[in-house]
């Protein structure tokens, strides 16, 4: 997974993570860079400092720490020598690069009239190395379709940061796209539809001048670094989507435009960060959304060390359903994308 960034860090940096063990570069997920302060790694969900020699421990005595001068270098890498030119992403918190990597940045704040203009004083960067993992929905698909319809229903789709959101959103918009219905026999003969994707971080499809570098499907269309109400609009108004495809929705503007493209007659995707739907009912734009009936369902998810887990709850009836497992939507990786877990398809939370 490092050679998808290798490029944008500086040298003595590089030089400390090429001599990471195969193992680890192969599961790298974040690079967390702070200036004066222990390089802390991402892998497999768990943290880890490494040293200058590119051994890896769980605590921070020894680790290398970053200078000044590096933190520099990887900024000017990271804005292409132009902070002006970044001012948006700045203002945002992040900058995401090709191949859909975001680094979060922090600093100082610019303030203008109490909100935010910007970020100088940059000492802290976080690395998130997008990966497509292409299978990540197969299991999971199944328990979202309208069989009536032969489509999807709309869906809401919860977990916290770095659980694997945008991996099964993004497989999901392929699947879609290509008629893939995953292990729904009934479904083999249904068409694929036209996916419209509000990618706003560019981490969906990591486009690059307007073309995905991920594989989103053949019938899919991309409103690129665009807000997701405004780019939802767009789609609805110039390409005519079937199914409506946002990451981390929850401003007040997404779930009216939400609201707009089910009263269409279109099927939504979207993602959230919440641990659980109680969790979501404490957000006002996610309660209400739930409240109005626009999701079917609410897919609850969490990442393993064996791959992602996942529990689907029907969203009108919510109060009254049991609780239920969770199961494996599919593998962690290309290469084992056939593979199914012992116990865990009896629901065995991991």
């Amino acid at each position: 997974m490092l050679d998808r960034v290798i490029h944008l860090l500086p040298p003595e940096l590089k030089a400390v993570l090429e001599k990471l063990p195969e193992s680890a570069m192969e599961h790298l997920e974040e690079i967390r860079i702070r200036e004066g302060r222990p390089l802390e790694l991402g892998i497999r969900g768990q943290s880890r400092f490494a040293a200058s020699d590119g051994t890896l421990r769980a605590g921070s005595d020894g680790a290398y720490k970053p200078t000044a001068d590096i933190c520099r270098k990887l900024l000017e890498k990271i804005t292409n020598h132009s902070l002006y030119a970044m001012e948006e992403e700045l203002k945002r918190g992040f900058i995401t690069v090709a191949g859909g990597h975001r680094i979060g940045l922090a600093g100082r704040t610019i303030l203008d009239g109490g909100n935010v203009r910007g970020i100088r004083d940059i000492g802290g960067f976080n690395i998130r190395i997008a990966r497509e993992v292409v299978g990540s929905a197969r299991n999971l698909l199944p328990k979202l379709l309208d069989k009536n319809r032969k489509t999807v229903h709309s869906t809401l789709i919860l977990a916290p940061p770095q659980q694997g959101k945008t991996t099964i959103v993004r497989d999901i918009a392929r699947s879609i796209s290509y008629g893939h219905w995953g292990l729904f026999e009934n479904a083999a003969g249904w068409s694929g539809r036209k996916v419209g994707i509000v990618d706003e971080r560019s981490e969906i499809a990591a486009c690059v001048r307007g073309i995905p570098t991920f594989d989103v499907g053949p019938r899919t269309d991309i409103m690129d670094a665009c807000p997701k109400a405004e780019g939802m609009m767009m789609l609805l108004r110039s390409m005519s989507p079937e199914v409506v495809i946002a990451d981390e929705i929850g401003r007040p503007e997404d779930g009216e435009a939400i609201r707009e493209a089910s009263h269409a007659g279109i099927s939504v995707i979207a993602t959230a960060h919440a641990y659980d739907l109680q969790d979501a009912r404490g957000r006002p734009v996610l309660k209400q959304l739930l409240e109005d009936g626009t999701f079917t369902y609410v897919v609850e998810l969490k990442r393993t060390g064996e791959g992602f887990m996942h529990r689907v709850v029907a969203a009108d009836l919510k109060d009254k359903l049991p609780p239920a497992a969770r199961e494996p939507t599919a593998a962690t990786s290309k290469g084992e994308q056939g593979r199914t877990y012992a116990g865990m398809q009896r629901g065995d939370a991991p």
